[in-house]
């Protein structure tokens, strides 16, 4: 069969990457290695290099070498920003323009025909942050005994497709081939994303000691560190990609191009992370990456905060918490005292805030009145979204449901801009024909006689902005017979509630949203933990029926459609189907928003380079990591 040879593969759009071949260089390497290399505790930088490095550069060029870089975290559960920063070291990344997937870990890639294989070229000579090998047998032990060891964790359906989950095999040492039952044209895509590092996540050589296959006294091991069982003792030392102990472990070995010294533990005030001496990138002149020696993030305890610390001159660079717009005149205003610049954060589509409804509520009363469409139109025509723009937003947004925007291939107008106009009057007809009567204080009932009241949780401290938004939506119901209250929760427990134990009335979570490969539409179909509108359904979904509930037939119709787009390797093809899906999501109406999603803002200190002007903002980026924070550094 013919083969395609994709170094660069383009995902619908397509613009030029930064990535550059590898060649033959000079190595150079930071003062601070330089000085170990002569103490005699590391080898030379050109032994501690795989053989052809990747060679990258930045919008400034060539970098200089030496000082930290400042970022803040917020509280003890942030640690997907340091993800955001660090980056997601898998095979390959988006580019910096979140148009093209680009090979990464991997040297370069191929694909088949028909996307049911996927080979990986990977770089000779390349290490583990602690100088052991990286080579194709640590991807057989992420895949075979991790990905695909049910014992472990269900296999996540982003490593599966035909309904039958990938398998690996070795070419050689530098070499590895992905097989799947069925075309997969999102693969890439998938692994470009945050959420698809797990094939070189962990280093066979230091985390098989915790796995029960390897480690012969591996409940002596559990006991000691009082884990329960293998499992959380693998997290615990391992981490995984979305969980704090990713960073709580400073002897763990990583691809990424700074290595924990100060983990991310208990009572830690700050976490601090050194260059990686084996790091595997390099700049056009030869020199060794990252250029800035030090990550340090101090921990604080409230957006307040970060923001003291920024306009004192802290923190060198911020986007996460901090780009609320209410933040931004205080911002502005002490832009010299700081010594700092905005830079934009650009919408990829979608709303800033969705509403899920719980259609699977425990509340059987409830479940039946979210589940019927007439009740959320309602709530939908008795949102003034003007008034919330105004107020909250500043009078930045214009009102929108959710989906991609005009200008983008995968916009969906009805899905877009349906029951967005304020019509209280016909809110109201609406909820008198579901026969929810108003008692003498203008409060609805249910048919049991129950108030038509529900709560919505939010995580105060993500988007503070909406908790503004949902008192403003309360009132707003309120008018029309319907009341709500808003119920401000910690990140960790508000997960607990709405994506594990299914414990909410109602939910709210960001909805930046294009529909491009690698990006989960988790709004129009439930797929995901943050598809809270349906979450036993999602997680019918991604066990394959073994767990949560069965969902109704408009569903179950979205899900083999989204597998049919992700498996297709035609784009046009799959912006029908991505279509189709939305059609069919427009008809029930389950999910609806206030506004679009405008720009956001980051600042970054004036000194520091090749940090771009403009990148986008999104999880599936997932910004900053893409516009390569090893090349940034400090101007002298």
């Amino acid at each position: 069969m013919k083969r395609l040879d994709r170094r660069h593969i383009a995902l619908p759009l397509v613009a030029a990457a930064v990535v550059m071949a590898g060649s033959a260089f000079a190595a150079n390497e930071a003062p601070m290695l330089n000085q170990r290399v002569s103490a005699g505790e590391l080898p030379p930088v050109d032994e501690r290099l795989p053989s052809e490095p990747e060679t990258v550069t930045g919008p400034d060029g060539i970098g200089t070498y030496g000082g930290e870089l400042r970022f803040g975290l917020r509280g003890s559960s942030d640690h997907n920003h340091i993800l955001r920063i660090v980056g997601p070291q898998g095979l390959v990344r988006w580019n910096p323009t979140y148009t093209e997937v680009v090979p990464n870990v991997a040297a370069s890639f191929e694909v088949n025909e028909d996307a049911t294989e996927f080979t990986f070229n990977l770089r000779e000579g390349m290490k583990w942050s602690d100088g052991e090998p990286f080579n194709a047998d640590d991807i057989l032990f992420n895949v075979n005994d991790l990905l695909l060891n049910d014992d472990y964790a269900p296999t996540p359906t982003r490593y599966m497709a035909g309904g039958e989950p990938l398998s690996v095999e070795k070419v050689d040492d530098t070499t590895v081939k992905f097989k799947f039952a069925a075309p997969y044209g999102d693969f890439l895509a998938e692994l470009a994303s945050p959420l698809g590092q797990h094939p070189v996540m962990y280093a066979e050589h230091y985390c098989k000691q915790f796995h029960p296959s390897y480690a012969k006294d591996i409940d002596a091991v559990i006991a000691e560190n009082g884990a329960g069982d293998w499992r959380n003792l693998f997290q615990q030392k391992c981490g995984d990609i979305e969980i704090p102990s990713r960073w709580g472990n400073a002897d763990r070995p990583t691809l990424d191009p700074w290595v924990v010294t100060e983990p991310y533990v208990g009572a830690a005030t700050r976490v601090v992370m050194d260059r990686n001496p084996y790091f595997w990138q390099v700049d056009p002149d030869g020199n060794q990456l990252p250029y800035i020696d030090r990550l340090v993030a101090p921990i604080a305890q409230d957006a307040e905060s970060l923001i003291l610390q920024i306009i004192g001159g802290n923190i060198d660079f911020a986007l996460r918490h901090v780009d609320a717009p209410a933040n931004r005149p205080v911002l502005a205003e002490n832009r010299e005292k700081g010594d700092y610049h905005f830079f934009e954060a650009s919408s990829v589509g979608g709303s800033n805030m969705v509403i899920n409804l719980n259609l699977t509520s425990k509340n059987p009363a409830l479940r039946e009145l979210f589940n019927k469409k007439d009740f959320r139109v309602a709530l939908s025509l008795g949102m003034n979204r003007p008034e919330i723009i105004e107020t909250v937003l500043f009078g930045q947004g214009q009102p929108w449901q959710q989906g991609p925007f005009e200008d983008h291939p995968n916009y969906h107008e009805r899905i877009a801009t349906q029951y967005l106009d304020y019509d209280p009057d016909k809110a109201n007809a609406l909820l008198d024909g579901l026969g929810l009567d108003r008692d003498s204080n203008g409060v609805r009932h249910m048919a049991n006689g129950d108030p038509v009241r529900f709560t919505i949780d939010v995580i105060p401290t993500l988007q503070p902005e909406q908790v503004d938004m949902l008192e403003m939506i309360s009132q707003q119901w309120a008018d029309i017979g319907v009341q709500m209250d808003v119920n401000p929760i910690e990140r960790t427990f508000f997960y607990e509630r709405t994506s594990n134990s299914n414990d909410h009335d109602a939910a709210v979570w960001g909805g930046q949203a294009s529909w491009v490969p690698g990006e989960i539409p988790q709004q129009i179909v439930p797929v995901h933990h943050d598809s809270r509108w349906g979450i036993p359904w999602s997680q019918w979904y991604n066990t394959g029926g073994a767990q949560g509930e069965e969902p109704p037939a408009s569903v179950k119709k979205r899900m083999e459609l989204y597998d049919q787009a992700k498996s297709t390797v035609d784009p046009a093809k799959r912006r029908e189907l991505i279509s189709q899906i939305a059609d069919i999501a427009a008809d029930e109406f389950e999910v609806m928003s206030v506004s679009k999603s405008v720009p956001t803002y980051g600042i970054v200190k004036n000194d520091l380079k090749n940090v771009p002007e403009s990148m986008p903002s999104s999880w599936y980026y997932p910004t900053p990591a893409p516009t390569l924070p090893q090349v940034w550094f400090w101007a002298k």
